[in-house]
């Protein structure tokens, strides 16, 4: 596990690098490929989110067909393409395929990994696993805008793209020698349209697995909302720039910390008791800061923002970790495409919900707090849904 836990976190950290790195140069592509609006920016944020919730329906059927080692290494070659028309792009629109197609090649490590996983591990080992890797991970986007900012006061943002594909390729080659393949052949099932359906209907049908799917985007849609607008909430209404890397680190360290702290309390009260709780909490946080920021101050002070995006993101971390693997908990027999399935629908859910609160950006933390807060009430509202529904499975099967 020493070696499995960081080799994971890389393969799915193309992700977060793909999107954090590029934060602090949105301003100079947008001006240098002729954008239309400011919030247009976020475009580039959302368009690589968006190929990732596309392809993830595709490559966990394809991972059970071919095994999933030469599922993800398709997955690589795709994100090189992308990154190389990113590179010697001249047109925004030009930009926006290459990102879509950075989002298709990244979906493959990240939704396999997750499969790799599951082959493994499952219940509270699984989401504990998963804590870790999750832990580790959230260096990368802690480190990312200032390796970005780097990048750019040394050189061209087009260098930024150079970097993607070092580290692509670096991942790659340690996947390829180091990590056995964990779908044996006899294992494997032929790659069909059926199968992809059979798994979404099933993942559909099963209310613990659809819930808690909907749950994860709608959570991850609010944070895609601040990934898209966190740029801009710095700038515009706090003035800070050169130093926006530094605050950026601070909250996505914050929720690093919570994955560790969820690793260490799950396999004690359990994922179910943390993701409640941590929910609960977000919800009732946005509410109050949602509250004050409207009747009380436009725009809070820098102190405060911070106090509660920590806060809000300590909830969050938790919650990561541990909705995706009770998704995952009564698909582990079609672990391939139920991971497919899961990541596809949660990520397109938030990738939808994140791109209009992103876009209500006006200046204030209004739209994005309010997003947190509604998105909050309603991830409650569909979680206790699919609780009502585990009770009464339990309960016909003379459980309580």
């Amino acid at each position: 596990m020493t070696e499995f836990v960081p080799l994971m976190a890389l393969m799915i950290s193309l992700i977060a690098l793909s999107i954090d790195a590029m934060l602090p140069a949105l301003p100079n592509i947008g001006s240098d490929l002729g954008a239309g609006t400011v919030n247009d920016q976020q475009l580039i944020v959302t368009s690589l989110l968006l190929g990732m919730g596309l392809a993830q329906m595709v490559y966990g059927p394809l991972s059970d067909t071919i095994g999933r080692k030469r599922a993800i290494y398709s997955g690589y070659v795709i994100f090189v393409i992308g990154c190389a028309l990113s590179i010697w792009s001249t047109s925004f629109e030009m930009m926006l395929t290459g990102r879509v197609l950075q989002g298709v090649g990244a979906a493959g490590p990240r939704i396999i990994c997750i499969a790799l996983v599951r082959d493994q591990y499952e219940g509270r080992e699984m989401a504990r696993i998963m804590s870790f890797v999750m832990g580790v991970f959230i260096l990368v986007p802690a480190l990312a805008p200032v390796v970005g900012q780097g990048i750019i006061m040394l050189s061209h943002w087009r260098a930024i793209f150079v970097l993607f594909l070092v580290l692509s390729i670096t991942a790659w080659i340690w996947f390829a020698v180091r990590q056995p393949e964990t779908l044996l052949p006899e294992k494997r099932v032929p790659f069909t349209l059926s199968i992809i359906w059979s798994g979404v209907k099933e993942t559909c049908g099963n209310r613990v697995s659809f819930g808690y799917t909907m749950v994860a985007g709608t959570i991850f849609g609010a944070f895609v909302g601040y990934l898209s607008s966190a740029q801009q909430m710095f700038d515009v209404i706090y003035g800070i720039t050169e130093m926006f890397p530094l605050y950026f680190a601070v909250l996505a360290l914050s929720i690093g910390t919570s994955s560790f702290i969820n690793a260490r309390l799950v396999m004690r009260f359990g994922m179910r008791l943390l993701s409640s709780h941590a929910l609960r909490c977000l919800t009732a946080m946005s509410v109050a800061y949602f509250a004050y920021a409207f009747f009380v101050d436009m725009t809070p002070a820098l102190e405060l923002n911070m106090a509660y995006f920590v806060a809000a993101f300590l909830c969050t971390g938790i919650l990561f970790g541990n909705v995706s693997a009770i998704a995952m908990e009564p698909l582990g027999h079609i672990a391939g495409v139920g991971a497919a399935v899961v990541g596809s629908l949660s990520t397109l859910l938030s990738v939808m919900l994140g791109g209009l609160i992103g876009q209500a950006f006006d200046g204030t933390v209004l739209p994005l707090v309010g997003g947190f807060t509604v998105l909050g009430l309603l991830a409650m509202a569909i979680m206790h849904w699919a609780e009502l529904g585990n009770v009464r499975d339990h309960s016909a099967d003379g459980h309580v």
